[in-house]
């Protein structure tokens, strides 16, 4: 073999080994290798780790077979090197990204984000170092707190999905309001919110079920063969109204009144590529036309405007509209609302 052959399979091999506390077996390296197209035994992968561990701060958990290797907690790689405008980037990508994944999932490109944080702080001569006062992300709409994921939960899991591999799961229903056991396969991962799911057949059933990461308790390797389903597409599954989102699976014509403000937002930021905005009517009022997707989460974003979007078309959706105001209506008067009485006219 080419010393530029052995080069390339050592680098191959260094980028999937992971940083403590993740840990990596050698033989899902070996199989790792081999996909890439390297040939080689089991006993060349040692020699290779073996070598390596010279050079780079790597460690090997000896304590049960197959070995595990891992570099130390607090290696960062600067191949290539880091410049402002990626720091800047990494910066507000965590802080969008903190009530989406659980910690457990962020914890893979930490490193990441306080290499981003320590360049930033350092550049003193152009002003970089007060990155902090000058960036911040702010998320739309309101964010809620990401549920705790129990350790090691996010790993076991999205390695298992990786390698096709079951496992076995004590998982609390929310149903039942208890924990049940599950021979799990997983299938597909999906973050919605601050969520996430896991998409998974269970035991011998072929239907695709919805399992909420947070309420993971447990996770161990299964000894049970993974039921693959090769058809499976998650976009699909989701396109399919499976989290409950479309309506149909045809797109709808929305066409609406709003006043002002909302408009000017959506000017900015339109809906859809055919979105078009008319010139306001003698009340003010500004008619929106837009193709949309016929789901659950566009009449959400409706709502979130309240009275500033009055819906005309779909029907459905005026009238839904409508429902939900009266229903807020009805509430806040059992709450002690009082609509303001309108004077006679003279």
């Amino acid at each position: 073999m080419s010393q530029h052959d052995t080069l390339m399979r050592h680098l191959a091999l260094l980028r999937m080994i992971p940083r403590h506390p993740h840990k990596r077996a050698t033989t899902t390296l070996h199989e790792r290798l081999i996909e890439e197209g390297f040939t080689l035994t089991p006993r060349s992968l040692q020699r290779d780790l073996e070598r390596l561990s010279t050079r780079f701060p790597l460690t090997c958990d000896s304590s049960e077979k197959p070995y595990r290797w891992s570099y130390v907690a607090n290696y960062a790689s600067d191949l290539p090197a880091m410049d402002t405008v990626e720091a800047l980037v990494l910066v507000m990508a965590e802080q969008g990204l903190s009530d989406k994944l659980p910690p457990s999932a962020l914890s893979h490109i930490g490193y990441r984000f306080e290499r981003a944080r320590q360049l930033l702080g350092s550049l003193h001569a152009n002003g970089l170092s007060h990155w902090s006062k000058r960036v911040s992300s702010i998320p739309e709409g309101k964010s809620l707190i990401a549920p705790d994921v129990k350790a090691g939960i996010w790993d076991a899991v999205s390695d298992a999905l990786l390698n096709q591999q079951a496992i076995e799961v004590d998982y609390l229903s929310r149903y039942k309001q208890e924990v049940q056991h599950f021979t799990v396969h997983p299938q597909g991962l999906v973050t919605r919110g601050p969520i996430s799911y896991v998409l998974a057949t269970i035991n011998q059933h072929d239907d695709i079920r919805q399992l909420a990461l947070h309420r993971f308790q447990t996770v161990q390797s299964s000894s049970v063969a993974y039921r693959s389903r090769p058809e499976f597409n998650v976009q699909d599954y989701i396109t399919e109204g499976s989290f409950g989102l479309p309506v149909t699976a045809e797109p709808v014509v929305l066409v609406a009144q709003l006043n002002s403000h909302v408009a000017w937002k959506l000017r900015e930021t339109p809906v859809s590529d055919d979105q078009t905005l008319s010139e306001p009517d003698a009340d003010g009022w500004i008619e929106l036309r837009a193709t949309v997707p016929n789901d659950q989460q566009t009449l959400w974003w409706i709502h979130g405007f309240g009275a500033g979007f009055h819906v005309v078309q779909p029907a459905e959706w005026r009238d839904h509209q409508a429902e939900q105001a009266e229903k807020i209506l009805s509430q806040a008067k059992k709450n002690g609302y009082q609509p303001l009485r309108q004077e006679a006219t003279p």
